[in-house]
């Protein structure tokens, strides 16, 4: 296992704090864009979280009032323009690498969403397991309106699971902006708050994932996103591993010596 906590990464802002990693792109004054390094260097953190025995929690959080308005149109969109067919694939595999990182880094992501989140960060925002906004947040998932389709970096495969397949083709045939009103009522979003509560609640949240069952939780994660892809026998037998992987951790025994002395479990995360 490695320590994450010293990380100084060159594109976005990082801190590591009882747990709990802490991370937003740095550059407020145009609402946050990504650029070609910024992917790739989110990806490798997102890899590397997997091999991590100092974070247990990620927060994605907003910079600015605003939390992501995608691909840099000058540092990205425009060198595109001028790319072959392999190295706009080599492109497009690199971003959807970054989102296959998030889903395989065994940590539990929580995405805390202000203000503009649209393109490759509503992605981010859609990949992460659990999701918060402000009543200001407006969420578009816009690849068509650049001329692009709405297949990227896996929304027509996740975004349907999380709103439902109707909804989800209207967002990305339209490239209209949902309302964090209609986030919520729709599921995409777990809760609303105030922009002044938005990092507390999910600070909140965070630490109480931090505190445990980890080993456990890393393993829900597995399972809900591998379980899309097995049939109800497979899923349950899947399951029962799983769970009897769990029942074999210090963690599950500290629970029952909890209860039975009437205390509550301090999870140490094995």
């Amino acid at each position: 296992m490695t320590s994450m906590a010293e990380l100084e990464p060159q594109h976005f802002l990082w801190t590591v704090h009882d747990g709990i990693a802490t991370v937003r792109l740095d550059r407020p004054e145009r609402k946050n864009p990504l650029t070609f390094e910024s992917y790739a260097e989110l990806r490798d953190m997102f890899r590397a979280l997997a091999y991590a025995d100092d974070v247990q929690v990620v927060v994605f959080a907003p910079n600015g009032g605003n939390f992501c308005s995608g691909g840099d149109v000058h540092e990205i969109i425009g060198p595109l323009v001028n790319m072959d067919m392999k190295q706009l694939l080599a492109f497009t595999r690199m971003t959807g690498d970054m989102v296959k990182a998030m889903i395989g880094c065994g940590k539990p992501i929580i995405a805390a969403v202000d203000g503009v989140c649209v393109g490759a960060g509503a992605i981010i925002a859609m990949a992460a397991d659990l999701r918060l906004a402000t009543p200001e947040a407006s969420t578009a998932f816009l690849f068509t309106r650049v001329g692009l389709a709405g297949c990227d970096m896996g929304a027509c495969a996740m975004l349907p699971r999380i709103i439902g397949q109707g909804r989800a083709a209207e967002l990305l045939y339209t490239g209209r902006s949902m309302s964090a009103a209609e986030g919520e009522r729709w599921g995409f979003y777990n809760a609303l708050h105030a922009a002044d509560q938005l990092e507390p609640q999910a600070m909140a949240l965070a630490q109480r994932l931090a505190a445990g069952p980890t080993f456990a939780h890393g393993i829900t994660k597995t399972q809900l996103n591998q379980e899309w892809n097995m049939g109800l026998e497979q899923a349950i037998e899947a399951e029962a591993q799983a769970q009897a992987i769990c029942m074999q951790t210090a963690d599950f025994e500290r629970a029952y010596r909890a209860f039975v002395n009437h205390a509550k479990p301090v999870f140490e995360g094995d």
